[in-house]
């Protein structure tokens, strides 16, 4: 249920085609919420049948025309009400962990490349996510500066400041996640030598 919620998030800075969410979406959303184009379209679909959001026709090409969301007072209202709610901590579903848990039944070697390949994801989500977060300081994130422009002083350090927060959450775990691996290296050697 919180891809709906994602897209509005997203919608609630300016109105888009489904191409321009899903684009917005990979530079933004996704960071917090993956999800493939295959469930972005028919969740808007749903969403704009459940009175969340309503489209218009835009040109598009030279014959053709191209849905752009916009999202009702309904959709917000149901944005907020979910905002609202207490968020039901959800149980961890990690492969890595349960992998490293049973590390004992793997070769040392596939052990050290799983931990690598490991190392290289957090180190790329580490650099994007701080990346991320300076264009949001700066206010020069794309998705974030649109919303701005419809928002006064007060409410824009407010958005700013909490997307800000939410990175420092994302930069925190892929720091967690690094020292994780690192001890997991030294583990190895402890236990297997080089």
């Amino acid at each position: 249920m919180s891809l709906r919620y994602a897209l509005i998030a997203l919608l609630t800075g300016r109105s888009m085609t489904g191409y321009d969410i899903s684009k917005s979406f990979s530079r933004s959303v996704a960071h917090v919420w993956h999800a493939p184009d295959s469930q972005i379209y028919p969740e808007l679909n749903r969403m704009e049948r459940d009175g969340l959001l309503t489209s218009v026709e835009v040109p598009w090409g030279k014959k053709g025309t191209k849905k752009e969301y916009h999202v009702t007072d309904a959709g917000l209202a149901d944005f907020r009400a979910w905002m609202e709610s207490p968020l039901v901590p959800q149980r961890q579903r990690d492969p890595a962990y349960l992998k490293a848990a049973y590390f004992d039944f793997a070769d040392p070697a596939a052990v050290r490349e799983q931990l690598r390949q490991q190392q290289a994801y957090w180190e790329e989500q580490l650099r994007m996510l701080e990346g991320t977060r300076a264009t949001l300081l700066d206010r020069s994130h794309p998705t974030l500066a649109a919303r701005l422009s419809t928002l006064n002083e007060r409410d824009a350090e407010l958005a700013v400041r909490y997307k800000v927060y939410a990175y420092d959450g994302l930069i925190a775990r892929a720091r967690t996640e690094l020292a994780w691996i690192a001890d997991g290296f030294a583990l190895l050697e402890e236990l297997h030598g080089r």
